[in-house]
């Protein structure tokens, strides 16, 4: 995680986390050149990997340029021709996140170009929705332009930093809806468990966020703990946004395989899909 430090790393692998995954996103300041992310792809395909494998973790990551710097439409365009170089690499697993900031028209245009490229190239898209006030006609401009998207698989895409307003919306539309945890602001574990408590938790991509502000890598935890029915291994691997996943029983970080239910099987990363087992539902129990 580019702007995590050693100790964080350090407590995730501890907590009991087997992988990260890590979006390409706004680097704390507007990058002044696409050479600026051919460099910013490296360190996610790359240094990245290398830096969690030293703490025994996979690290998987998502391209794009981002919707705060994606203003520009000709530099945002210079940025994504640098894509295909590098979304063959063995971490990468699709496009994303993209989407809108301030619901413009030229945040559209590139959010529109950027799932032309995730069909010509068949990739999996990760979704960024507006914050605070801008969050619900962003949301709703973002469903309206999938939906004239046929060429588009709803169980290919994730739509995520959903809140209570939105959350229905993405789900009622077939999409995996995303909730991105933060301590305080925005959405927090509370609020997200009340959330799976009254929706359930199929489709449902839960992380935590792990971004310049203020963010707690381990926020997943705290969902498990105020979730009871989110079960220790179910919570270990609901795929990781830019964040983490919660302790498993026994410490050990390659020590168990977790159970999870089927309907989150094709989002995870072949080369991770050996850690982990699909559950079985039992009799008479909706899952």
């Amino acid at each position: 995680m580019v702007c995590r430090t050693t100790d964080e790393y350090r407590a995730m692998a501890q907590a009991g986390c087997l992988a990260v995954g890590e979006p390409a996103f706004w680097a704390g300041y507007d990058r002044s050149s696409a050479d600026g992310f051919r460099d910013y792809f490296v360190q996610l395909t790359e240094c990245e990997p290398a830096r969690a494998a030293k703490f025994g973790m996979d690290h998987y990551t998502w391209l794009c340029i981002n919707p705060k710097e994606a203003q520009d439409v000709a530099f945002a365009r210079d940025v994504m021709k640098l894509i295909p170089e590098f979304i063959d690499r063995p971490n990468v697993l699709g496009i994303g996140e993209i989407g809108l900031n301030r619901n413009t028209s030229h945040e559209m245009t590139i959010f529109e170009e950027h799932l032309d490229l995730a069909v010509r190239l068949n990739q999996l898209v990760l979704i960024h929705t507006p914050h605070l006030e801008d969050k619900l006609k962003g949301t709703v401009m973002i469903l309206s332009a999938l939906k004239n998207r046929p060429d588009l698989d709803p169980c290919r895409v994730l739509v995520d930093h959903c809140e209570e307003h939105t959350f229905p919306l993405v789900k009622e539309a077939g999409y995996w809806a995303g909730l991105t945890l933060y301590p305080t602001s925005k959405l927090n574990p509370k609020r997200a468990a009340d959330i799976l408590e009254l929706y359930g938790m199929d489709r449902v991509w839960a992380n935590s966020a792990a971004d310049w502000g203020d963010s707690d890598p381990l926020a997943l935890t705290a969902l498990a703990d105020l979730f009871p029915g989110l079960r220790a291994a179910q919570a270990r691997f609901f795929p990781a946004g830019n964040g983490t996943s919660s302790p498993g029983k026994s410490g050990d970080i390659h020590g168990t395989v977790p159970e999870v239910p089927e309907s989150v099987v094709p989002l995870i990363p072949p080369a991770a899909r050996r850690r982990v087992r699909p559950s079985t539902p039992r009799p008479g129990k909706r899952r």
